[in-house]
């Protein structure tokens, strides 16, 4: 009798301490960050993909693009430049278009890797790895509901690592969403800053879903291109594709300006120069005909400085202020 409640209680413990590992294990799943990552080499020849709510569909009759890169978001989070929408659009043969029909063209292009993922209605990220080696890649990123499309690479990402004490596996995708969400979290300095110290070729997009936000930034040599414009609803749309932005944005289009940086809630500065404003200067085509504008740095204004203090000294100021 003692021999078989001895087995009993032995049954039991061992029981509680197979309860206790499955709890465990439930609580540290819960704990890991969501993070998804797509470099360029991470193709396949699947007809169709669905990763966590990345979805495409496709036709092969629309002409193929070079675009690597998409992102459309809808004017009730972003408001830019009113110099970028052309009255010229009005009048012109070509119309802009819709941002299904715009998604839809992207994705038509490359219907066995490209993938998009929607926001609800206010904003879409779209991606299409490259099948060609270049010298600029691309790499698509998500971690904890903040999404960053990066073109380029970062000479001094190494750095950068030890400097946010990140994990040694990091990518420039990674990175970058790190450093936004430590200026975004109050973090000591000021994004004018923060950008300066990126060495590279780089143009990359977030968006940051908890919190409805863009952040877009190209480095100050230009070499990676990359274009907005407005479409035919007034969603901005931004593509490392010039082609695709002025077929879907007729003249309402111009090019991202080097060295400059756009927030949805600060607007569009230079972080190459803070202390000056941004001049937008109008593009004429080849017809003659009103596109857009370009933005350069005025070297005669100058922006008033607020002092950075203490947890001012961030994201929140946003560089110099006018």
């Amino acid at each position: 009798m003692i021999y078989f409640l001895f087995l009993q209680l032995i049954g039991l413990l061992i029981l509680v301490h197979f309860i206790e590992k499955v709890y465990s294990l439930l609580r540290g799943k819960k704990k890991e960050k969501n993070v998804v990552t797509l470099l360029e080499s991470d193709t396949n020849n699947k007809s169709s993909i669905n990763i966590n709510n990345f979805n495409y569909n496709h036709n092969n009759n629309i002409p193929q693009l070079k675009a690597r890169m998409l992102a459309i978001f809808k004017s009730s989070l972003v408001d830019p430049p009113k110099e970028l929408n052309s009255p010229a659009s009005m009048d012109s043969s070509t119309n802009s278009m819709l941002p299904n029909e715009i998604l839809h063209h992207f994705l038509s292009s490359d219907p066995s890797n490209a993938f998009s993922m929607n926001f609800g209605n206010d904003a879409l990220l779209a991606y299409s790895p490259s099948k060609k080696p270049s010298v600029h890649h691309g790499m698509f990123c998500g971690l904890d509901n903040i999404y960053c499309a990066f073109m380029g690479g970062l000479n001094n990402l190494s750095q950068l690592i030890k400097q946010y004490r990140l994990s040694k596996g990091s990518n420039d995708a990674m990175f970058t969403i790190e450093a936004y969400r430590t200026l975004r979290d109050r973090g000591p300095y000021p994004a004018d800053q923060v950008l300066k110290e990126l060495d590279g070729s780089f143009a990359f997009v977030i968006y940051d879903d908890k919190n409805g936000t863009i952040f877009v930034a190209s480095d100050s040599n230009g070499d990676i291109g990359l274009f907005w414009g407005i479409a035919a609803d007034g969603s901005v749309v931004i593509s490392d594709s010039k082609e695709l932005i002025k077929a879907s944005c007729a003249k309402s289009f111009a090019p991202f300006p080097s060295g400059c940086m756009f927030h949805s809630g600060h607007g569009l500065m230079s972080y190459e120069h803070p202390n000056r404003k941004l001049k937008a200067m109008p593009r004429v085509d080849s017809e003659g005909i009103m596109c857009g504008a370009t933005f350069l740095v005025d070297s005669q204004s100058r922006k008033s400085i607020m002092p950075r203090v203490g947890s001012e000294a961030n994201w929140a100021v946003w560089g110099p202020q006018a």
